[in-house]
């Protein structure tokens, strides 16, 4: 008996080490009963033999196992009959057969779209994977003829049907928005096949160097824009408040006499500082009278010493 299909990963063993080993003692078995009959008659010990091997090999393909994380697909005279495993099970050889082996476990797909036009006419290539897994055996077997090509194929044409109805400002934003779209459109398509789609995965947008030019460049023009504007409104900012201030101190010269006082008093701070006042500042604040009381009291001060 040989399976017709072998869906299975790579690797996994289709002959059952329980099998192997029955058909050895069967075998081993009937060598010992058949070895007095060939010494009594060598014809019927022949046949007795080959008797023999025909029963251990029919006895070996009765006894099958499968791993944890795959299920046979069994028919019965070329009809679905059941699905079995994990683990031992038996069969009746000739009448029965295993159609398929289908691997239960999570799988990726890498899918990719190469120059594919976005809706606003751009030539992109996207990236993306696929997880998926069989939750239907009988489904996966029976409804389509070879379930991952099938998978793979539908979310290709998933993929560039995303990107022909979408624009590529929205691909390069909104990633997580057009991976649960893509998800859905393949979940519809391959659903009926017994298959779950568990998630999928943008990975890599390219787009054509001379687009990504001219991207960066209005990138950097659109910074520049945002930055003068932002300049402008602290400049506004800045001439409001001036106004507020001299609407203050329009009706109180006091005050402002503090203030020039006082933007004077921090300049002369530094050593060396030379600041030049014009004349008119001078004798509204009456900085002579000041200034020459300030030097008539250090000169009675030295003199007292």
């Amino acid at each position: 008996m040989n399976d017709t299909i072998n869906y299975s990963q790579p690797g996994s063993s289709r002959i059952s080490p329980i099998s192997t080993l029955l058909f050895f003692i069967i075998f081993i078995l009937g060598i010992l009963i058949s070895i007095p009959v060939i010494i009594v008659n060598i014809y019927v010990g022949i046949v007795l033999i080959i008797l023999v091997t025909i029963i251990a090999r029919i006895i070996s393909l009765a006894v099958r196992t499968t791993p944890e994380w795959e299920r046979v697909v069994i028919l019965r005279l070329g009809k679905f009959d059941r699905i079995k495993g994990p683990g031992i099970f038996f069969m009746i050889p000739i009448v029965e057969n295993i159609a398929y082996w289908i691997d239960l476990r999570t799988a990726s797909i890498p899918i990719k779209a190469e120059q594919t036009l976005t809706k606003d006419n751009v030539p992109v290539s996207v990236e993306a994977i696929l997880f998926w897994k069989v939750n239907d055996p009988k489904m996966a077997a029976l409804e389509v003829a070879n379930y991952k090509d099938s998978a793979d194929l539908a979310a290709q044409t998933a993929l560039r049907d995303m990107i022909g109805k979408s624009e590529l400002s929205t691909i390069l934003s909104d990633r997580e928005s057009i991976d649960a779209k893509l998800q859905n459109t393949i979940a519809n398509r391959v659903t009926p096949w017994g298959i779950t789609v568990i998630s999928v995965e943008i990975r890599d947008v390219i787009i054509p160097e001379n687009l990504q030019n001219a991207m960066s460049q209005k990138a950097q023009a659109e910074r520049e824009r945002e930055a003068r504007v932002i300049l402008g409104d602290s400049e506004r900012i800045i001439a409001q408040s001036f106004m507020d201030a001299a609407e203050k101190y329009k009706g109180n010269p006091a005050a402002m006499h503090l203030r020039a006082m006082n933007m004077l008093f921090e300049g002369l701070k530094e050593k060396g500082a030379l600041i030049i006042v014009p004349s008119s500042a001078v004798d509204t604040m009456n900085l002579g009278g000041i200034v020459g009381l300030k030097e008539y009291q250090e000169e009675t001060q030295k003199k007292k010493e």
